[in-house]
């Protein structure tokens, strides 16, 4: 609106003319609607992303201690397969 207010000040033209009043507050409700429509866009977007984060985070943390579990169980048999390979 300021804009447009701006513009009609550099063209020198009246700010408010009677047959062109209704179209400032249509405009205006249009432009505020989409911006409300648009925040609950980036909330619903937001809301996925921490989601999928969460999910990720929470597999790698199961993964690692998976890997834990089996470098574990493993640890011994590799290290004497070393030991077995580097004296034959």
């Amino acid at each position: 609106v300021a804009v447009r207010l701006w513009q009609l000040g550099i063209e020198m033209r009246p700010f408010f003319v009677k047959e062109g009043l209704w179209a400032y507050p249509v405009f205006a409700g249009f432009g505020a609607s989409f911006g409300y429509w648009l925040t609950g866009v980036e909330r619903r977007q937001m809301q996925v992303l921490a989601d999928r984060r969460d999910r990720l985070l929470e597999k790698r943390k199961r993964r690692a201690e998976r890997e834990a579990a089996e470098a574990g169980e493993n640890g011994n048999k590799a290290e004497q397969a070393g030991i077995l390979s580097s004296t034959s």
